[in-house]
């Protein structure tokens, strides 16, 4: 019998459940994935080089006073084909951001590993383009079999990471300046409710298009980004998974569905949310059953309300376009 089967049947004595629950523990604590660390190394290394060229990119044109272009991003890998030390500046935005991709992950592996939950550390993922990375995962090897694990290991990355992101936000914001003008082909970025309150408190009266944020800043605005993402209500993003420790399986696939339907409309407003909507429409409306039926408490139904708020101050409809 399967261990999803097995756990079906116990379900229905809370006694044995309890008690056979923490067998299938201790039997999962000997069986383990071979743990191929280098990849994970490796995959870090080339994160910290892509995101290090976007990050000269972003403080060549902070200090000329220019939007963010194309221009800079090919001085940045021309630099990189020469070896060229001035690269190092692109550490402003590279180290932030990295360390803000790591909280996020490292908050869902502390959560496995104390719920007994075998995951592996973070994967990255380098990108010529995306300010250097498409974000990071961990790999969950075995089921997560109560409701309180499941919204534990889900809040705890994105809250893990907007503690972290903070800082580089506000002093990010601090030290930006009003841009001269828009260059050619440049892109402006949109402003998540977190970013504006902040650069209404530094630069008061000013559009948010005329500001040009230090690469500190713009690394905690891709932090914004990731978290707004992962927090998607919907199939096993951590929104799902916090979606379906609170509600259940049945509001978990309405809500998904309602979901996809809204990312379609927000389509005509910035395409990639059509591939999103794509996406999870066919591998994003389901999530993998937990038996348990036991409600949660109080405080843990808040820590859902917490991450609901969360996605509403990252979240930006047009996040990227140009002029």
């Amino acid at each position: 019998m399967s261990e999803a089967g097995f756990t079906a049947r116990i379900d229905s004595d809370s006694l044995s459940y309890d008690s056979s629950a923490r067998w299938l523990d201790q039997v999962r604590t000997h069986w383990r994935w071979p743990r191929k660390w280098w990849l994970n190394a490796v995959l870090l290394a080339l994160t910290f080089v892509t995101t290090t060229i976007f990050g000269f990119a972003f403080t060549v044109t902070f200090a000329a006073h220019r939007p963010f272009d194309i221009d800079a991003l090919a001085q940045a890998y021309m630099l990189l084909t020469r070896g060229d030390s001035n690269l190092w500046t692109g550490l402003h935005f590279s180290i932030p951001l990295l360390l803000i991709l790591l909280a996020h992950e490292f908050g869902h592996y502390v959560e496995c590993q104390r719920w007994n939950v075998d995951a592996s550390l973070p994967y990255f993922l380098p990108s010529p383009t995306l300010f250097g990375t498409l974000g990071a995962f961990i790999r969950i090897r075995s089921p997560i079999y109560t409701r309180k694990s499941l919204l534990d290991i889900g809040v705890a990355g994105p809250v893990a990471g907007f503690v972290v992101l903070m800082p580089f936000l506000i002093a990010g914001v601090w030290m930006s300046h009003v841009a001269n003008g828009a260059a050619h082909e440049s892109f402006v970025f949109g402003t998540p409710l977190m970013a504006r309150i902040f650069e209404s408190l530094r630069f008061p009266g000013v559009s948010p298009g005329n500001i040009s944020l230090h690469p500190m800043a713009m690394a905690a605005w891709a932090g914004l980004l990731a978290t707004a993402i992962n927090l998607l209500p919907m199939g096993q993003l951590d929104g799902g998974h916090i979606l379906y420790a609170v509600f259940g399986d049945r509001w978990h696939r309405i809500v998904s569905t309602i979901f996809v339907l809204v990312m379609a409309v927000l389509g005509f407003f910035y395409w990639a949310w059509w591939i999103w909507a794509g996406l999870m429409f066919f591998f994003g409306r389901r999530h993998p059953l937990v038996y348990d039926q036991r409600p949660l408490s109080r405080r843990r139904v808040m820590l859902g309300v917490a991450a609901l708020v969360l996605f509403a101050l990252s979240i930006c409809v047009v996040p990227v376009q140009t002029r």
